[in-house]
Formats: C-alpha cells, structure tokens, sequence
C-alpha cells in the first residue's frame, strides 16, 4: 500500500504543475521520435535491399566484359560474344539457364512523344531468371528471338514517360531506331537494382537487337543461372574454362572478362545501410540525454521548491527510501510518458515520410521496444540525483526552509 500511496503522490504532482511537465517531457518527446524515424528509414532501406537481393534469384552468376582504364576512364571492351552464350548454353554441365544482353541507348517514338532510352536485347529467359513479372501483357517467346520479331516489353515507367496508359500501349506500336515494334507487355516496378533503374528500360529479343537494332554481336553482360545443386566456385571454374578456350587466351594470361555473384553488391550496400541506420539512430539518441539532462535539472529546482513538503512527509513517518522512491518515480514517470508520446510521432512522422516523400520507412516493434526501454532508463539515470537530494535532506532543516 505504501508504493502505491507514493506513486499517487508522484502522479499528483506532476499533475498539479502540468505545463512545466510537458515543457520537461519535450526533450524526451523530440529524441524518441527522432530515434524511431531515423530508425524507421534505416529499416526501410534495408528492407528495399533484402527486396532486390531476393528477386535476383539464388546462383545467379554475372559474366562481363573487362574494363580496361586509360587516363583514368574506364572503357568497356566489349569481349563477350553471342557465340561465348550459345558455347556456355551448350557445353556447361552446371547452368541452367543464360540471360545474355545487348544493350544501348535509343530513340523511343510513340505518337507525338519522343524518349531517349536504353533498349536490351536477350532472351526469353531474362524474365525469370532476373525476377522480372509481367504486369500487363505478355513476354516475347522463343519463337519470336529465333524470327527476329520487332516485339518489345517495357519497363514500369515507360507508360507514364510516354504519357500513355499502360492498357492501350498493349498490342500498340511503338518506333525503335526508325523501326515499327509491336508493344507485346509492360513489367511490374522493379525499382533500382544497384546504379540502374531498369524500370526506364526497353527489352526487344536477343537476335532482334543483334541485327535489327544495336547491329552488332558484343554483349555488355551474360547472366548465368547455376543449378541449385552445384557450387557457384565450381560453375565459375567451368565458365572461365569454356570461355577462355573460346577467346584462345593463352596459360597465365589474364581473363578478358569478370564473373561476380549479383548479390554481393547488394550485400555491401546493406551492410553500409546498417551501419548508416546507426550512426543516425546514434546521433537521434543524443536527443534522449539533453532531455535527460532538462528533466535532472527540473527535478533539481523541484526539490528545492518542496524542500518544506519533503520536511513534513519525514516528519510524519516517510522515510528516507519513500522519498527517494516517490522522485524516482516522478522522474521515470515524466520520461516514460514522453517516450509513449515520441513514438507516437516518430511512427506518425514514418508514414508521412513514406506517403509524401516516397521513402520506404519500416517502424519495427523492437525499435520502439527499445526506445520506450531506453527512455525509462534516461528517466532512472537522470532522476537519481534529485531523487537522492531530496532524501538525504535534514528534516529539521527541511521544516523551516522557506
């Protein structure tokens, strides 16, 4: 009965000086719902990248040209071949599917509306082997590589560069390079994958591109779907093998191209975002200690201003632990209250942040778990020096402050 008599007292006397309370909560306020957006956005970033890593798809093997560096600009050499993806289709024992591409940057007609885009040309196979889903529409076949049809897929933002609704641009024709192609389907949001948003991007089939378009053989990359069973190590082994062969490079000589696992990238650009969430819910949490330090130093003022009342309850039996306990209490109070009220608003700041500012935030529950947690301990830390103040007052000096 005695804690709870003491905490009514706490509460009673935050209660009666209400304004300066909630002056004295602001610092706490301000800094967990910095934590909580600062949070919210690191997580959203992370969340975006798992996105991407997970659509690239498991063993996933990218083959590249080499660059070569001349007066510090890097060139691409352009080694790789559409022979180098048809010997890799044919002879690897370890690959079960190949995405070769060409790609360049062309003039895109439709109507009275002009873009400048990048258009690539690969195989049937890119959609899921990259992790691309149709929205609208269909994907070129086989059939259509091997015809060297004038068909095209879009990529998610075509639609709106064009100012075209995405349903009439189906079946429609759009100009590539002076050349009619038939609009055959649209891509879902892909969103940026490393430096390129391939949302802004044009597919056309592989042979289409090769004699139609771009008029030439040289692929800007070869994406190399490894069998679920088998090693990346060991299909990389098999791939420098049949290429190396297929570009006669001699023992010892360097490879004229590069393979890498897609994922790594995404994997560094992760670990670089936990580190940033970080640093950012680091520099948020310094908010938390100024307001722990405003909220000291009122209870400091407190206690000298109920230096008489503290007189009084020793006087009538309270003793020394009460006291403590009763300010403790009233600080913590004033910290966990302006946590619930920080969360509050950090969660509300999150979703304005993802609806009008279009970042993808994610507020965690452990996030507020620990800002809520974090908060009663400023509160604890913080109140214990006025806390202890006041218990350690004389009583008979306490009765004739005034």
């Amino acid at each position: 009965m005695v804690i709870f008599e003491i905490i009514r007292v706490a509460f009673q006397s935050i209660i009666a000086n209400l304004f300066r309370s909630m002056l004295t909560m602001l610092g706490i306020i301000i800094g967990v719902a910095a934590v909580i957006t600062m949070v919210a956005v690191g997580s959203g970033a992370q969340r975006a990248i798992n996105d991407q890593i997970e659509s690239l798809g498991a063993n996933i093997l990218n083959i590249s040209s080499s660059r070569s560096y001349r007066g510090g600009i890097s060139r691409n050499q352009m080694t790789l071949t559409v022979n180098d993806a048809q010997m890799l289709k044919d002879e690897s024992k370890y690959i079960m599917a190949l995405v070769p591409e060409i790609d360049g940057r062309e003039q895109i007609k439709y109507k009275n509306k002009n873009i400048n885009v990048t258009v690539v040309g690969t195989t049937a196979d890119f959609a899921p082997v990259k992790g691309f889903k149709i929205e609208y529409g269909n994907m070129f076949s086989l059939s259509d590589d091997d015809a060297k049809r004038r068909v095209a897929v879009l990529g998610a933002d075509i639609p709106g560069e064009l100012e075209t609704n995405p349903h009439e641009l189906i079946g429609s024709i759009i100009t590539i390079k002076n050349q009619p192609f038939q609009v055959l389907g649209i891509f879902e949001k892909k969103g940026s994958v490393g430096y390129r948003n391939p949302d802004d991007d044009i597919w056309v089939p592989l042979q289409t591109a090769q004699y139609r378009v771009q008029g030439t053989d040289r692929l800007e990359t070869i994406s190399a779907q490894v069998s679920e069973s088998v090693s990346l190590e060991k299909a990389i082994v098999e791939i420098e093998r049949i290429l190396r062969r297929e570009h006669k490079l001699l023992p010892g000589k360097d490879n004229d191209f590069t393979i890498t696992d897609s994922r790594i990238f995404l994997n560094t650009a992760q670990e670089a975002t936990k580190i940033f969430t970080f640093l950012l819910a680091s520099i948020a949490s310094v908010s938390l200690i100024v307001g722990g330090i405003g909220i000291m130093n009122i209870m400091l003022v407190s206690v000298t201003e109920r230096t008489k009342e503290i007189g009084i309850r020793i006087a009538l039996g309270a003793t020394r632990t009460n006291i403590l306990f009763q300010f403790l209490v009233e600080s913590m109070a004033l910290c966990i209250l302006g946590g619930l009220v920080g969360i509050g608003l950090g969660y509300g700041a999150s979703a304005m942040l993802n609806e009008i500012a279009g970042w993808k935030t994610f507020v965690s529950p452990s996030s507020i778990i620990i800002a809520f947690a974090f908060s009663g301990i400023v509160g604890l830390v913080f109140g214990l020096l006025p806390a202890r103040r006041a218990a350690m007052l004389d009583p008979i000096d306490a009765l004739r402050y005034e």
